[in-house]
């Protein structure tokens, strides 16, 4: 591939980048790139949000006085007004200072540690040094919150609830801090004293961000955990990436929800027999030994193996797989908080892409015709192959573009497309696994529902209107149960994300269909010239830009 050079636009994103990992340490941890020292923090504070803030009204000023040169240009100059635009409005509306259960500070700074380094003494020290500022961040965090609690954007009274004990418990015994200070005393027993001093430090900052939560923003909580159709139509923008319209969207889940639980209760007769509802079967084939993996470490090497199996038969069939991607490593994460997610490779790819699994403590039993797809979601050919290919794009793509252009409604949608890509390559016939698949679709289409439903304070379907006229957290919660095949506790984590972090959750499902359109808008105009490896590849090269980006560049 012929190196491109730098054009004006392609120099003022990697200079845009550059300046947001000179305040962004984590970033830095994430990307492997040079920046700001690892052993801080980013800025929490609102003197941090205003540095971020001048930083974006400067880029997209300079922005607008640079000519484009291309087509790569263009797709640039389109994603940087799309995504830093829609950055500082968030933050000129007064929407920093969120609280949910997955994307704070919260969850952030005790996370970062997964992906730093561990490898040597040296490693340790910069873990150690690192954690010794866990206050000082938290403290930051804490002037933003009492800012927005006193400003008129509201925040959510059990939101507030959930993340008091979210910080008592990574002040606890089981924290992931804990974890920490074990693994380092094991290998490196001259620094026991150290990380155990700085654990117990952060582990209190921890415990005094509860007690704020408690006494300076609870009392401005407010019982309504809905968004608003304004408000949330701000942030469904910002995942999806494309503006939608909520009652058509609605509508369509609908349908789509119905067509599922159709094929559900095919697969369960087959299965079992007619007569056999959709629920029974799952819990037969949740208590079938054959689809059972006892214990995390069991797990993880049956992801690893399911992983490597699928880069194995994809390579050069229906993908082309740079070398550097050829390896995704599975990783248990100790958070326990029950989230999966991915983290891409560091720039140079000396760490690989890894999937990550936050078991819930306690929990010793999976099912595997319930979780291979998520393998497939995660790795390949779903985040791995979409976020590790365009990382490795560095001769086409500026740095922006490869690292930080990133947009959940493409991200998330491309996952949700390989999922059900394997089911058409034949990777799921065991009509398990299928049913495993169709599980994950219910999931997805029935929180569009959910999350229009709640947000917009739409009327709640029918069957739960004894419950409340309009949608709300408990209507939400019985639809969840009877369309979801999840562990309650997965299932509670679920409910608490998609009511503190509006408009994520749908970004998936709508990604899904906005991919299948596109693919069968090709499909259609190139006839028998459709080559679906050659489209997967021009999807792939132009990174994870705004669906309606996505749709412009293709047409």
């Amino acid at each position: 591939m012929t190196k491109r050079e730098l054009t004006p636009i392609d120099k003022l994103a990697n200079s845009y980048l550059q300046e947001v990992l000179d305040i962004t340490p984590e970033m830095v941890t994430y990307l492997g790139m040079p920046g700001a020292c690892e052993t801080q923090f980013s800025d929490y504070s609102p003197n941090g949000e205003a540095t971020q803030a001048d930083l974006l009204r400067r880029t997209l000023k300079t922005l607008d006085t640079l000519p484009v040169l291309d087509k790569t240009d263009q797709i640039t100059a389109d994603s940087m007004r799309y995504s830093l635009g829609l950055e500082l409005e968030l933050i000129d509306q007064g929407e920093s200072g969120a609280i949910n259960n997955i994307n704070t500070p919260l969850q952030g700074i005790v996370g970062i540690f997964d992906n730093m380094k561990q490898d040597t003494a040296t490693d340790w020290q910069t873990i150690i040094a690192r954690i010794k500022n866990v206050p000082q961040a938290l403290q930051g965090w804490q002037e933003t919150l009492l800012k927005r609690a006193q400003s008129n954007v509201p925040l959510a009274a059990k939101q507030i609830e959930l993340a008091i004990d979210e910080a008592k418990h990574i002040a606890s015994e089981k924290s992931a801090f804990n974890y920490l200070a074990d693994t380092c005393a094991q290998a490196y027993p001259e620094l026991q004293s150290a990380i155990t001093e700085s654990t117990a430090q952060a582990k209190a900052a921890y415990m005094e961000l509860a007690k704020f939560l408690a006494e300076k923003i609870a009392p401005h909580g407010v019982a309504s955990e809905a968004f608003g159709e304004q408000r949330y139509a701000l942030h469904s923008y910002q995942f999806v990436g494309a503006k939608i319209d909520f009652a058509e969207y609605y509508a369509w889940a609908e349908a789509e929800l119905a067509r599922i639980i159709s094929e559900q209760e095919k697969i369960a007769h087959a299965l079992y027999g007619q007569g056999v509802s959709v629920n029974e079967a799952m819990e037969r084939l949740n208590h079938d030994p054959a689809r059972q993996i006892h214990g995390s470490a069991a797990l993880q090497q049956w992801m690893q193996e399911t992983s490597d199996a699928a880069i194995e038969a994809l390579s050069g069939t229906h993908f082309d797989i740079p070398e550097p991607l050829r390896k995704l490593e599975c990783m248990i994460a100790p958070s326990g908080s029950g989230a999966i997610y991915y983290t891409g490779p560091t720039d140079d790819f000396s760490r690989g892409g890894r999937m990550w699994w936050a078991v819930p403590h306690g929990t010793e039993t999976f099912t595997t015709w319930q979780e291979k797809t998520t393998v497939y979601h995660e790795g390949v050919p779903g985040h791995h192959l979409q976020i590790g290919y365009t990382t490795y794009l560095q001769d086409s793509l500026n740095n922006w573009r490869r690292h930080a252009c990133w947009t959940s409604g493409y991200g998330e949608g491309w996952a949700l497309y390989a999922e059900g890509l394997m089911v058409e390559l034949g990777f799921m016939e065991d009509l398990g696994d299928r049913m495993g698949v169709l599980d994950g679709e219910r999931l997805r289409t029935a929180r569009v529902m959910l999350d229009i439903g709640v947000h917009c304070q739409l009327p709640a379907p029918a069957k739960y209107q004894h419950i409340s006229p309009i949608w709300n957290r408990d209507v939400a919660w019985a639809f969840l149960t009877d369309n979801v095949a999840m562990d309650h506790s997965f299932l509670s984590f679920e409910l608490n994300r998609y009511l503190g972090w509006a408009g994520q959750a749908p970004s998936y499902k709508i990604g899904h269909r906005i991919f299948n359109q596109l693919r069968q808008e090709a499909s259609q105009k190139a006839g028998a010239n459709f080559d679906l490896k050659q489209w997967h590849t021009d999807i792939l090269s132009i990174g994870s830009v705004s669906l309606d980006v996505l749709r412009k560049v293709i047409a």
